[in-house]
């Protein structure tokens, strides 16, 4: 049984101020990782500090960014040419700073479309959230960045400016073939659907 100091029971007593040798060791060793940190942080310090410094001059010079880059927002289109945005609001949802809004309507053909579509790029922070929450893929960030303004209300877009005629980053992804909605071809006919069953063929 311990006692209420924290001692097993008929161990002897350590004197104040006094350590194991497992105690020193363990200090060393960590006494020694930190030492052995800070050299090799210095090191890569003064590997560079001796280089000579590159400079890109930009606008002349441009790096090529990663396709993944979060910038600019488009809406995208199907295979078909139709929008592929079908204003379920989650992308306005999930935006942090409340800067995508829009209107949704049903066409005549049963199809949802988003009537109008606004983003404001002078309260967006471009983090990508809108492009995650979207099920259809409709609206994607683009590596472009260089479209700053003095003006902030020109960097409100609406849906004329953010509409391009092509798929985007998934060029062959059709939502509405892959979700088997009837107004896109019949039952049976969607990617990965089934061929409907005759009920009477079941019965005995």
């Amino acid at each position: 049984m311990p006692t209420p100091q924290g001692r097993p029971a008929g161990s002897p007593l350590q004197e104040p101020g006094t350590e194991t040798m497992q105690e020193r060791r363990n200090w060393l060793q960590l006494s020694g990782r930190a030492v052995a940190g800070l050299v090799d942080a210095f090191a890569i310090v003064f590997r560079h500090l001796f280089r000579r410094a590159v400079t890109e001059e930009y606008p002349e010079y441009k790096r090529v960014l990663p396709e993944r880059s979060r910038a600019r927002i488009i809406l995208t289109r199907d295979p078909d040419g139709e929008e592929r945005c079908v204003a379920c609001f989650l992308c306005a949802a999930v935006c942090p700073v409340s800067c995508i809004s829009m209107a949704g309507e049903e066409r005549a053909d049963g199809r949802r479309w988003a009537r109008w579509f606004r983003i404001n790029f002078a309260r967006c922070i471009y983090c990508g959230l809108c492009e995650e929450a979207c099920p259809t893929l409709a609206i994607q960030l683009t590596p472009y960045f260089e479209f700053c303004e003095r003006d902030l209300l020109t960097m409100v877009a609406e849906k004329e400016d953010l509409l391009v005629n092509h798929g985007g980053k998934d060029r062959d992804y059709n939502f509405y073939r892959l979700a088997g909605v009837d107004m896109v071809g019949g039952k049976g006919t969607h990617i990965g659907e089934a061929k409907p069953v005759d009920i009477k063929s079941n019965l005995p």
